[in-house]
């Protein structure tokens, strides 16, 4: 039985960006093929959390070659779409201009297919911010069941 989901979403208006591309941007260094988050829908300092979003296009740059026939979006970038999610709420937090990159992944499950169409949601909730260390438990939703989870370690470098 998978775990229950870090954030109540049904609480949360999904349909609702509270930030864009655009605002992401100016937290996270990644562009082009490389963002892999199109907006935040809920940043909440007081619950230590964010939720994310990335619309899986058909236009993308692994489809073609990320199983022929069947497109899967590769695991490694649900991994890197939590990472930036994790990254926005870091940079919101702490104001740290410095590149907030992978210290560790633990505990990566995954647990169903994202395929192009699909609206992945992602949440990422703090367990520890540190000047030098910032962990959070992940979370990919997709129609309501959970894709994958995974401790994402961020360390600004």
């Amino acid at each position: 039985m998978p775990p229950q989901l870090l954030v109540d979403l049904d609480e949360i208006d999904l349909s609702q960006v509270e930030v864009s591309i655009e605002g992401v941007r100016e937290c996270n260094a990644q562009r082009y093929e490389m963002e892999q988050i199109n907006g935040i829908i809920k940043f909440d300092t007081d619950n230590r959390y964010v939720v994310a979003y990335k619309n899986v296009r058909d236009d993308e740059f692994w489809v073609r070659g990320h199983i022929p026939g069947r497109p899967l979006l590769p695991g490694v970038l649900m991994a890197e779409a939590a990472a930036q999610a994790c990254t926005y709420y870091y940079k919101r937090c702490t104001n740290d201009d410095r590149f907030l990159g992978f210290g560790g992944l633990d505990k990566v499950k995954f647990r169903g297919t994202v395929v192009p169409g699909d609206r992945l949601i992602i949440i990422a909730k703090n367990v520890e911010l540190k000047r030098r260390r910032a962990v959070f438990e992940t979370q990919g939703v997709v129609d309501g069941r959970l894709v994958f989870e995974g401790i994402v370690t961020g360390m600004p470098v």
